[in-house]
């Protein structure tokens, strides 16, 4: 009976991990279809994806980029959102709705968030880049549906190749992008639980203020 019991309490808690997983985790996943995305449709001679890096902006404050491909048409920054349900949003709002079997989410403007992120790269890359061809590209991944009109750079699935494929003029050379790549591997915190656990301190910090 006890071993039963056992069973039902294990069964419940990875039914609720694997159905339910949390914010984070399914952050992650989305952030895998991306790469897939990009390791699939974009060739390695003309772009370069990096993912997952975090920036010190003051002893305050960090940020966290999800993907930056680097290529020769420019840089292109990425946030991901791998939400279900419908999307509600437009570039100027500071906060975009989900809806979600019956039941409404108020989540922060990914465009705004990314805001922040191309500001960070301007500074980091101001002596590599013109900050003309730095893009900003918000991408969602999961089952969604965008209920009011999205701008042109906020797309869904691999829709978000299309666009990037779709710059065409040649900003900079091989030598360029490997310098970025240098610049911004240098200036990036070491990937560990250690430097997530701090960003999401230094986010909850800034946000309470």
């Amino acid at each position: 009976m006890l071993l039963l019991i056992l069973f039902l309490i294990i069964a419940i808690l990875l039914a609720v991990f694997v159905f339910n997983p949390s914010a984070r985790t399914k952050g992650k996943r989305g952030e895998k279809r991306v790469i897939a995305h990009a390791e699939k449709h974009l060739d390695e001679k003309n772009y370069t994806i990096l993912n997952n890096y975090t920036f010190k902006i003051n002893e305050q404050l960090t940020t966290q980029i999800d993907h930056i491909v680097v290529s020769r048409f420019g840089v292109f920054v990425i946030e991901t959102k791998n939400y279900q349900g419908w999307i509600f949003g437009n570039e100027h709002q500071k906060m975009w709705t989900q809806k979600l079997y019956q039941k409404s989410y108020q989540f922060q403007n990914p465009l705004h968030q990314n805001y922040r992120h191309i500001k960070t790269l301007q500074q980091l890359l101001s002596d590599v880049i013109e900050p003309e061809d730095l893009h900003s590209v918000v991408v969602f991944v999961g089952e969604s549906t965008f209920k009011t009109a999205m701008p042109n750079n906020v797309l869904q699935g691999q829709a978000w190749i299309n666009y990037v494929k779709s710059f065409h003029e040649e900003v900079m050379s091989s030598v360029k992008m490997k310098r970025i790549c240098q610049t911004l591997e240098k200036q990036a915190l070491v990937k560990s639980r250690k430097t997530d656990a701090e960003h999401v301190r230094n986010l909850k910090k800034y946000h309470s203020k």
